[in-house]
């Protein structure tokens, strides 16, 4: 059986701007009862919702907590089409605080960047969930990489980072007693946390709130309805239909995508642009050993190429005290194809044809042969590695995860930072809005 859901009444606008305040709250749970956390559909059943957010990540678990708490009176659904919650990208990272140094003065990632830490130690506090504010050192380890480190502390001030610092190699040593550096960015504001745990403490949040979260619902297709649902009182008051694999459906008012890997394929879906194209890259870890975890004390990154999207592969604690080395950045062939060989021939041919792939590769062709060559040997990664940390040797590393990162790309091969997917085609046009980027 499916849990009787909440059917409202009233209008709302569209997703992206101001609810109606005011609405009657109707039929729900007993007041304090757990929604439960993971639910299918029946077949040939039609649920009904205010708003829809297709994507069980932290980012769509996020934005549906948003909606519900803001506008209690909505009835909102997640759907997602893996069986469990937050498997992917938001299981899949080094759990790294990030504190907004490494972005572009005024862009949406930088002040997003710099706002999310600090709500994310904010919440974790109210939530009891465990976190490290361990700090970061980013080390330059060769004179032609300190103006670059300059230039980044500049941009540090102008987002707002706390707390940031210019240290010289007496204070490195002081904070990484095993790290060597000619000089170093102190960010004492990163930190580390489980975020998949940050995740599930959304769902709940928004499933005590009256939210309904909806499992193994893969969509497929959204469409604009031709009719109402057989037996319904509602008529054409919820026009947008979302179909499953399975043949079943849901239907809304409005769509709220954040769909991460698949982005563009949900815009594409519901008859908007899929541009900018979502290219995979795969990034591999390595472990340090447990008795060699004194090495390492916070996060140690490098100084970042401006040029990629990437920050190189660098040392993260984590939070089961384990100390992470990585990642990488390699092409995927499969979205979510966490082991080496994993490959899909839809996802292949869509790298190869359909996205500025090839126009990047040949403008970075030097830097995409180094990191496919430290993917193979191990040697070349410890090599690197002991620029930082001399005493790290090739036995003292065990292979590790994977993750997988949603790269946009436009068709000219350059990297998009800020971006969203908006709207759809006839009817569909002011009711969704996709966000992801």
């Amino acid at each position: 059986m499916v849990p009787a859901l909440r059917f409202l009444g009233g209008a709302c606008r569209r997703a992206r701007g101001e609810f109606p305040g005011g609405f009657p709250r109707a039929g729900g749970p007993a007041p304090g009862r757990p929604w439960p956390l993971c639910w299918g559909v029946r077949s040939g059943s039609t649920s009904s919702f205010d708003i829809v957010v297709v994507g069980g990540g932290i980012v769509g678990l996020g934005t549906a907590r948003a909606l519900i708490l803001r506008y209690p009176a909505l009835s909102v659904g997640v759907l997602e089409k893996e069986k469990d919650l937050a498997v992917h990208q938001t299981g899949h990272n080094s759990g790294v605080i990030h504190s907004g140094i490494y972005y572009k003065p005024e862009s949406l990632k930088a002040k997003l960047c710099v706002q999310g830490a600090a709500l994310i130690y904010q919440y974790c506090n109210q939530k009891g969930i465990s976190y490290k504010q361990c700090g970061k050192l980013i080390v330059a380890v060769e004179q032609e990489e300190i103006p670059r480190l300059q230039a980044l502390y500049e941009r540090g001030l102008q987002n707002g980072v706390q707390g940031l610092r210019l240290i010289q190699q007496e204070e490195i040593k002081k904070k990484e007693p095993y790290c060597r550096g000619l000089m170093a960015i102190d960010c004492p504001y990163t930190g580390i946390v489980d975020y998949r745990q940050i995740a599930l403490s959304f769902a709940h949040d928004f499933q005590e709130a009256g939210g309904s979260v909806m499992t193994n619902f893969e969509v497929k297709d959204i469409e604009v309805a031709k009719e109402s649902p057989p037996r319904s009182r509602d008529g054409m008051k919820y026009p947008i239909v979302i179909k499953n694999t399975k043949r079943e459906e849901i239907r809304c008012q409005y769509v709220v995508t954040c769909a991460g890997l698949y982005s563009d394929r949900m815009s594409e879906l519901s008859g908007c642009s899929p541009d900018p194209r979502i290219v995979p890259f795969r990034g591999d870890y390595l472990l340090l050993k447990p008795e060699k975890s004194y090495l390492v004390k916070g996060n140690i990154y490098p100084v970042p190429d401006s040029r990629f999207p990437f920050l190189g592969v660098h040392f993260t604690p984590r939070m089961d005290g384990s100390v992470w080395l990585g990642p990488n950045a390699v092409l995927a062939f499969k979205r979510e194809g966490y082991r080496p060989f994993d490959f899909s021939a839809r996802d292949a041919m869509d790298v190869i044809i359909n996205s500025g792939l090839s126009k990047l590769v040949f403008q970075n062709f030097s830097y995409g042969v180094n990191e496919m060559y430290k993917a193979c040997f191990l040697g070349a990664t410890v090599k690197y590695l002991q620029k930082f940390i001399p005493e790290i040797t090739t036995s003292d590393i065990l292979r590790g995860p994977a993750g997988v990162r949603a790269q946009a790309l436009d068709r000219d091969g350059n990297l998009v930072e800020d971006f969203i997917f908006e709207g759809g085609v006839g009817d569909l046009g002011n009711r969704i809005l996709h966000c992801d980027g």
